[in-house]
């Protein structure tokens, strides 16, 4: 697997930020962890980055995009932002990754 000082930015851009729930908690007990990603990332792409960037090996990836709500502010409508959610599910043997720790 890649060093630290070897992966590269793009993983970064693929992989956004860890989407901490309790749900996603209750996930992380069967080795699933979920993902905000970028909203054109593949599947192939966020099995490389969580690879590269966490070194655990990645048995599944699944992916969701999440529909913003229309909300209404001082009486006046508007829509959130759009995003997609990736499940990676983790090789079993794997150590859990902790996501609240710095990477």
């Amino acid at each position: 697997m890649a060093k630290k000082q070897d992966i590269a930015a793009r993983h970064y851009d693929v992989v956004l930020s860890p989407h901490i729930t309790e749900k996603s908690t209750l996930l992380s007990e069967h080795d699933a962890l979920i993902f905000k990603v970028a909203n054109d990332a593949t599947k192939p792409q966020i099995k490389e980055a969580v690879e590269a960037i966490f070194d655990r090996k990645v048995k599944s990836v699944n992916t969701i995009v999440q529909k913003g709500k229309t909300k209404r502010w001082k009486g006046r409508p508007y829509k959130r932002s759009d995003f997609k959610k990736a499940i990676v599910t983790l090789v079993d043997g794997q150590d859990p990754i902790d996501v609240t720790g710095a990477v």
